[in-house]
Parts: C-alpha cells; structure tokens; sequence
C-alpha cells in the first residue's frame, strides 16, 4: 500500500496514495497510525486526495483512530475529498465528526 507520511511542526501527515480505500488497506493503515500514536504523536493529518473511493471499513479505521486520539488530547483532521469520497462522508453523516481542511497548511495550523 501507498501511504506516505511526513511531519509539519509536529503534526503527522499522512498521505493516501491509493485510489480505492478498502478493508484491504484498512488494516495495514491503522497499524500505521497506531504505530504513531505509539510514539506519542497524537497530533494527526490524513489526505485522501488521491482517493476515489473508501469503503466503510476504511472509514471505520479513521472513526476508531479519532476516538484513540481524541482520548488521548489529541485530534485527527482530514483534506483533500474527490467527489465520491465527500459523498461518502455526507451520507453517513461523518462531516460532522471530523474536521475537515482544503490544503494541509490549514489542517497543520489548525493545531495550533
């Protein structure tokens, strides 16, 4: 899988470079994300620009990874929605869960 991940001021950035977010992927990207929270970086961006699709599951994976962080005072952002994925988003309501940012110079100074 295509995930990239870089950090900002201390915020990690994490870029879906798949164009179908599945179950597939979901696994292997939450034990990314898990792996970061691990090292005590609770501060996290995801980008699904690239992103065509995601499946439940995989918005299953970015739900659960909130309520992780949150937890722990931190906070999951999200940008970048192609159509399909904002549609996505709008049907299970799931806009009005996360914070959601149009560049990742917004989703990173939003942190602060």
């Amino acid at each position: 899988m295509d995930i990239t991940k870089e950090s900002i001021n201390g915020v990690s950035l994490f870029k879906v470079n798949i164009l179908r977010a599945t179950m597939k992927e979901a696994e292997e990207f939450k034990y990314l994300l898990s792996e970061e929270m691990n090292k005590g970086k609770f501060k996290l961006v995801v980008d699904l620009s690239e992103c065509d699709y995601i499946d439940s599951t995989f918005l299953g994976t970015l739900v659960v990874t909130l309520k992780k962080v949150t937890s722990q005072g931190g906070d999951l952002r999200l940008i970048g929605f192609k159509p399909a994925v904002r549609s996505m988003f709008e049907l299970t309501r799931m806009y009005r869960v996360f914070e959601t940012f149009e560049s990742k110079d917004e989703a990173v100074k939003s942190f602060t």
